[in-house]
């Protein structure tokens, strides 16, 4: 089993951050209860989904006791509170910590199953950015993997950090620490201070500012 106490923290948290950003887009969208639950769903369990899929195992959340119930339960508390509670900087923050978290998580279960490491830190990113993705998709907003902001960055630096400590064989919650944090952190100062990445120009020009 993969899921060690501190992952197994991380993966719901996870879980029930995304979920919540999936059911504040139905809100801000003024949908139904439905539509809400719908979107908190597959959030919160795209990337995962996608994952296991991708190694050939059973979803992570079908055997699971929790996993729906706590997207169904944040959609739940969404539906009864303002959405202008979950405004500003806050939420992006708390869902930075999911993406780093899950990246990581991913990261560990793909290595777990045998993924050879480049391969399982791609599926890591995979785990944090995926579930978000496919939200815009269906809510026809646009993604903010199109955007230089460092986001997937993020999960590619947690996901990098996760499997080489455990390829070096340091204390498991050391490593998943070490890599959510670091992940994190950069995630943040993008947010704070606005960091993003060059974008691809080929006349010479200068690239848009983000």
């Amino acid at each position: 089993m993969v899921l060690t106490p501190l992952l197994g923290f991380l993966d719901l948290a996870g879980v029930a951050i995304f979920a919540l950003s999936g059911a504040l887009i139905a809100a801000r969208e003024k949908q139904t209860f439905v539509t809400m639950a719908f979107f908190a769903l597959i959030t919160g369990v795209g990337g995962g989904t996608i994952r296991d899929v991708m190694i050939g195992i059973p979803a992570f959340w079908v055997n699971d006791p929790w996993i729906a119930p706590i997207c169904l339960g944040v959609a739940t508390l969404t539906w009864f509170t303002p959405s202008k509670w979950w405004d500003g900087k806050l939420l992006e923050f708390a869902d930075g910590a999911g993406l780093t978290g899950y990246a990581a998580i991913g990261t560990a279960k793909a290595l777990s199953y045998g993924v050879s490491p480049v391969p399982a830190m791609l599926l890591g990113i995979i785990t944090g950015v995926a579930g978000g993705i496919i939200r815009d998709i269906v809510a026809g907003r646009p993604s903010i993997l199109m955007k230089p902001e460092l986001y997937v960055t993020a999960a590619a630096l947690a996901a990098a950090l996760c499997a080489g400590g455990i390829m070096l064989e340091l204390p498991k919650w050391i490593t998943y620490s070490v890599a959510t944090l670091s992940g994190f952190a950069l995630r943040a100062a993008a947010i704070r201070f606005g960091l993003s990445i060059p974008s691809y120009v080929r006349d010479g020009s200068k690239p848009a500012a983000p």
